[in-house]
This record gives structure tokens, sequence and C-alpha cells, in this order.
């Protein structure tokens, strides 16, 4: 079975090697570098079993992007009190091939049924949008998109439209493209440039959300924004560019 791959960071500037890769489903992580081929370095290798071969990258590749031991057990807290804690800006990064929340969904049986919804319209998240939208504050999103798109990734991009008539601001960005620019991090709410609300996920299922306040990690979720918002297309111009799935 095919490997489904995410890039956690590259020192590369054009988004070619050396660079990190995190296996979704596994936990693994690969490694792109240039390979070892010279007969006095491999020779000084141990242990080597057939089928082994060996890359170069720099040590800064993995002091900044390699995986860090879990050392906490993570904090859940609920979304609702997460999405009202903010006072400017509300920014999501949605990476997945499908949620299993939206599956869950009436609209999303509607869907496989005409190939087309408007998604839960009358849902409790639309009014609260609205009203916070209202009183001047923003709700934006950028949605990764495999080529061609998922089921998931077209019920998505189908019931959007009631998302924006609330007020939500989204913008696509084919999943090719997100990799060549360094969107490289799994799906998160960005708060007001400040808070992190990372989420976990067992297979298509979110367990729950984590808010982190390290500077680090928000000055990255805001270097992911910035490169996934400048590169991505509004939603209807990204409409327009996806084919039909018939």
């Amino acid at each position: 079975m095919a490997r489904r791959l995410r890039v956690l960071g590259s020192t590369s500037g054009v988004g070619d090697c050396p660079t990190l890769y995190e296996d979704l489903d596994t936990g693994e992580v690969l490694v792109q570098g240039d390979a070892v081929t010279d007969p006095t370095d491999v020779a000084q290798l141990t242990h080597v079993k057939e089928g082994e071969a060996f890359v170069v990258v720099p040590r800064e590749l993995l002091a900044n992007f390699s995986p860090k031991e879990v050392t906490h057990v993570p904090e859940f807290v609920p979304q609702q009190k997460i999405n009202d804690g903010f006072e400017h800006t509300a920014w999501r990064l949605e990476t997945r091939s499908g949620y299993a929340s939206d599956q869950a969904m009436p609209s999303y049986q509607e869907f496989l049924r005409t190939g087309d919804t408007a998604g839960e319209v009358g849902h409790p998240w639309f009014a609260n949008v609205r009203r916070m939208v209202e009183g001047g504050k923003r709700f934006e999103r950028a949605r990764i998109v495999d080529d061609p798109p998922t089921t998931g990734q077209r019920y998505l991009l189908a019931c959007a439209r009631t998302n924006v008539a609330a007020g939500e601001d989204i913008r696509h960005l084919w999943r090719d493209d997100a990799e060549r620019y360094g969107v490289n991090l799994s799906d998160f709410w960005l708060f007001d440039s400040r808070t992190v609300a990372r989420f976990h996920f067992e297979g298509e299922r979110t367990i729950g959300m984590e808010l982190v306040t390290d500077p680090a990690e928000v000055l990255r979720a805001c270097q992911t924004r910035d490169a996934a918002w400048h590169h991505a297309v509004p939603y209807r111009e990204f409409t327009a560019q996806v084919p039909s799935a018939g």
C-alpha cells in the first residue's frame, strides 16, 4: 500500500532535497538527501543490510524539523471554548483527504446521492460565525486539495458556499503547490497570531485539539499561514479550476 506523506520541513529554498517527510499512517520519518556512494565512505558504515541506502543531510534539518519526543499527554479542550476565545482573527489550515465528522453529517449522504450539497445550513456554527464577523472578527480557512480531489474534499468544496455566506473567507491550494511553498504542518487553528489549536487524529477521526502557546510553535504556524494565504486561490475561482467528478 502506498504511503501517505507530508513534508515536515526542508533546508532547500526551492523545495528539493534535503527534506524530511512523515508517514501520516505509521508516524515513520523519511529522509531525502544526497546519496552516499563513495566506496571509502560506504566502507566506514557498519551493520549495513542488503537494500539499505544512506543520504547526507544538514544537521539543521534534523534540529529544526525532526519530530520531538512527546513527554506529556496533550490536554484537549472543547472546540467551542477555542472558537469563542479570540479577539481578531481565527485562521484554519485543513490538510486531510477526509474527515469522519463530515461523513457523519446528513449533508454528506446528500452529496453522495446528488453530487452537490449546501451543507448543514442551520448548524449553530454559521450563526456563531455571522455574529462574530458582524462584530469585526475574521474567520479564514486554507484548504489543501489533492489532484484529483477526494470525495471528502469535493464535499467540502460543495458546501463551502454556506461557510462563505456566513462570512468566512475560504481559499484552496493544490497539495503539490502546498509542498512546494512549504505549507507543511498538519491541521490547526491559529488565533490572533498568538495561540495555536493543534488537531490530533486517529485516521480520519478527530480525537481532540491541544492549545499551544510556545513561541516557536506559534511562529512556525504564522509562517505556514503566510505562505498558504499568499498562494491559495479564493473559493469561487478555485471551484472553476476543479474538473467534474463525472
